[in-house]
């Protein structure tokens, strides 16, 4: 049976693909304030602006690749049971080939109804936007199919079920700052060995985990060989 491997991937497991972060430029996110774009508030006080702000995000994320590091973890189902749970909203964890992730901050490709939120639409590439007009079949504005600042995250009780199953837990490209996600780490069993890929300092509360100071491309690569010769000499 293979050993149960969990990764908890942030914005730098797709920095590398050129998808934007707002973490490490004061608050904004593409020239625009976190507040006006990513809240309920926002979208109350000028929903055109966030839809439009979401259909650029979207043709970014068309036009991006999955990076060598996304590949890489897709590789690793050969050797692990494999389970993805990413802070990231693009899909390039899925087009890399991983086969099981969970979205815990929702997924950009997809449309969701204002009015009944389990009424959710897949966007295509070649219709990518959402405008204002567009309505779900119960006749309510569609947004971003986004988890925002302020609301729950109702994947986050699955995410905490397939961390305490984890065999081996490994985090890639984020501060550990935002919750609930950063509170995973609380859940990974007692001497489940841990993983950071990072080029980063980054703080946690534990201080038995194996830091891999490099990027994602070249962190997963070396994580990789680590694990996988743990494997073969077993």
């Amino acid at each position: 049976m293979k050993k149960k491997l969990v990764v908890l991937t942030g914005a730098g497991m797709s920095a590398e693909s050129g998808i934007s972060t707002f973490r490490d430029s004061g608050g904004l996110w593409e020239q625009h304030n976190v507040e006006d774009v990513a809240t309920p508030e926002g979208f109350a006080r000028n929903p055109k602006l966030v839809l439009d702000f979401y259909n650029a995000r979207r043709r970014e994320l068309i036009a991006a690749e999955p990076n060598a590091g996304h590949r890489g973890l897709a590789e690793l189902e050969k050797y692990f049971d494999v389970s993805i749970i990413t802070q990231n909203i693009d899909n390039l964890h899925e087009r890399a080939g991983s086969s099981h992730v969970i979205h815990l901050h929702g997924e950009l490709m997809n449309a969701r109804s204002t009015g009944d939120p389990s009424l959710v639409y897949t966007l295509s590439p070649d219709h990518p936007d959402i405008k204002p007009g567009d309505l779900c079949e119960k006749g309510f504005q569609l947004r971003p199919d986004v988890i925002w600042f302020g609301e729950p995250v109702p994947m986050i009780n699955e995410a905490e079920r397939i961390t305490k199953q984890a065999d081996i837990f490994v985090i890639i490209g984020t501060s550990m700052n935002v919750y609930p996600a950063a509170g995973l780490l609380d859940v990974v069993r007692k001497n489940v060995p841990v993983y950071l890929i990072d080029p980063k300092d980054v703080y946690t509360r534990r201080y038995d985990i194996h830091h891999i100071k490099k990027g994602a491309s070249e962190g997963v690569k070396e994580l990789t060989k680590l694990l996988v010769e743990g494997i073969t000499q077993n």
